[in-house]
């Protein structure tokens, strides 16, 4: 299993908006678990948004609701992230992750509950 690729990142305007996308090599890639988690300087790694294998579930953390939307494209391995109304907090490395090789009775939350990492794309959005 190889290691997830973003693309997408760059600098923006606030209210601007930027899609995020990561590939992911596997033929099970169908039954991963997907996150975008990013990461500010001086911070903690913080949970963006989850996604499960079909698609059907996700769940987003409370500062992106309503301005991000996690998807994926499975015939093409590829996760997505639209993000809306980028504010200047948004600024950070962010990073996509898989889970493989399990089943979880929720969408796993933690990043430790995801075995495979990006290197992540940066974002900065300016005032």
């Amino acid at each position: 299993q190889a290691q997830p690729v973003e693309s997408g990142g760059g600098s923006v305007q606030a209210g601007g908006s930027l899609r995020l996308s990561c590939t992911a090599s596997g033929s099970t890639y169908s039954t991963y678990y997907m996150g975008w988690f990013r990461q500010a300087p001086g911070k903690e790694r913080e949970r963006v948004a989850l996604i499960g294998p079909s698609g059907g579930d996700t769940a987003y953390g409370n500062s992106v609701k309503g301005r991000f939307t996690i998807s994926r494209d499975n015939t093409k391995n590829t996760l997505y992230l639209q993000m809306n109304n980028l504010q200047p907090d948004d600024t950070a490395m962010y990073y996509c992750a898989a889970s493989t090789g399990r089943i979880w009775s929720a969408l796993p939350s933690r990043p430790e509950s995801y075995n495979l990492w990006g290197q992540g794309t940066q974002v900065t959005v300016s005032s």
